[in-house]
């Protein structure tokens, strides 16, 4: 289950995503006034979401693809359910994530603090100022951030893909430490949809169901 945890969250990892006052203590990058407006931008875009819909394709290092819904609600709350075969389903209520089984009739339960979700729903983000951020690139119809997901770290990590113009915030690829890249992409992505609180009611474990193995 962590896996899935790892690969969609480990973006959230990254002091990219961390509040003010909340940024790993290492030197910052010096960028040109063009690259400082552009992570500027990109900040405001982010912190202008508060509720966010769409759908998503999860793309592991063999080639392996699966694809699911996710709900997202500012701040600490998010749901992300995975289309069957996979028995995923991911919730947080913004105390506490929640990682249920179906299949086996499992839940599994981290401190929101604890885990890198929490920080990808801070309502507080800043990119220039963020030590975790290496790079900003320009390419045709898109904007490239580069950052880390740990200080000690000396080269990105962590890649975000944001459309432009037109901002928004496309995919991200990790790479692992044996060098595997998972990529995450975000498809019909609804800012600003109406999104029903329960949605982010922490699952349980029904005690009349049969656990399957496998």
């Amino acid at each position: 289950m962590r896996r899935y945890l790892f690969a969609l969250f480990v973006a959230a990892a990254s002091p990219l995503f961390m509040g003010a006052g909340q940024q790993a203590p290492a030197a910052r990058i010096t960028f040109s006034d063009e690259d400082a407006a552009t992570l500027d931008r990109v900040s405001e875009y982010l912190n202008g979401i508060t509720t966010m819909k769409g759908s998503f394709i999860q793309i592991a290092p063999s080639g392996a693809m699966t694809e699911g819904t996710f709900y997202l609600s500012k701040p600490g709350r998010i749901r992300f359910e995975y289309k069957p075969p996979v028995p995923t389903l991911i919730v947080s209520d913004g105390k506490t994530i929640a990682v249920a089984n179906t299949r086996l009739n499992t839940v599994d339960r981290y401190p929101l603090s604890e885990t890198p979700l929490g920080l990808i729903l801070s309502n507080t983000i800043d990119l220039r100022r963020n030590s975790a951020v290496l790079s900003v690139a320009h390419q045709q119809g898109s904007i490239v951030i580069g950052a880390r997901t740990s200080k000690n770290r000396n080269k990105a990590n962590i890649t975000l893909v944001f459309s432009d113009p037109g901002l928004e915030l496309r995919q991200w690829t990790v790479i692992d430490d044996q060098g595997g890249a998972t990529t995450v992409a975000l498809r019909g992505t609804e800012p600003g949809a109406t999104l029903a609180p329960d949605l982010f009611t922490l699952p349980t474990p029904n005690p009349f169901a049969r656990r399957r193995q496998g």
